[in-house]
């Protein structure tokens, strides 16, 4: 399994592309604006869209991919996501204000998308690859997702807070990777918290939820592009003190566009 990140920053600047990333060529999990770096031979080759929520930074880019490629395809995009997702990019996004609503387009009968939704705790076969829905905690309705690959699953959290209930889960796998965000620094660790969001001393309690003796590579993602050298100054403390109460020093590491995982 290939996994290219297209794009990982919590907001746009220059070469700062919203959350999105590229599975084997077909499936894209998020569609942020990382999107747009693709050729209209690979947004062509995308069968599967993965959403794990509403918010503009990871979907801004798929009506005007659809708009892109839908013409020269001969199947729908199918796009995946949770009851409430849909519902949001149905209502905001494709209605026909905002954008053509191409679950209706060129007919109700043969569209240029389809909606399937999912839940918590589901395990998705597609295009021979196994997905499960992971739980995340964030202002509106999301979840994060762990793909099996040869070598372990990426696991990626979505935007999330505090999140109990993905550590428990993690904790049973064979992670080969795990891809968190960390949106806000230390100095505004209060309005990540009222946004749900992550900083660095509330990353330091969450991954002190990892069972001892499991080690994988932890890529931060998300983070705002104004506060990312900060962010990652202060999450390499990490490997220097243990002031945040961590039990173990992990490897983490900063996600960037560009880079491919091969699992």
């Amino acid at each position: 399994m290939k996994v290219r990140v297209l794009g990982c920053s919590g907001a746009i600047a220059k070469d700062c592309r919203t959350t999105s990333f590229l599975i084997d060529g077909d499936v894209l999990v998020d569609a942020g604006t990382g999107v747009g770096d693709l050729t209209l031979e690979e947004m062509k080759g995308v069968d599967h869209v993965l959403l794990t929520h509403s918010h503009l930074d990871h979907i801004a880019a798929l009506p005007l991919m659809i708009d892109a490629i839908a013409a020269q395809r001969s199947a729908p995009v199918q796009i995946h996501a949770l009851a409430g997702t849909i519902a949001a990019v149905k209502a905001h996004i494709f209605n026909n204000v905002i954008w053509p609503d191409f679950s209706r387009i060129p007919s109700v009968e043969a569209p240029f998308i389809t909606f399937h939704e999912i839940e918590i705790g589901q395990t998705l076969e597609i295009t021979g690859k196994r997905i499960e829905v992971l739980p995340a905690v964030h202002t509106v309705p999301a979840v994060g997702y762990a793909i099996a690959g040869g070598r372990g699953s990426w696991v990626f959290s979505g935007d999330t807070e505090r999140n109990p209930a993905f550590w428990r889960r993690i904790n049973q796998m064979d992670v080969a990777a795990l891809v968190i965000e960390t949106a806000f620094s230390n100095r505004e660790k209060d309005l990540a918290r009222r946004s749900l969001h992550l900083s660095p001393l509330a990353l330091a309690e969450e991954l002190d939820c990892i069972d001892r003796g499991k080690a994988f590579p932890i890529y931060i993602t998300h983070t705002k592009p104004a506060e990312t050298e900060l962010i990652m100054s202060e999450i390499q403390k990490f490997d220097q003190t243990q002031p945040f109460g961590l039990n173990v020093v992990h490897d983490i590491r900063w996600l960037r566009a560009g880079q491919e995982f091969n699992l």
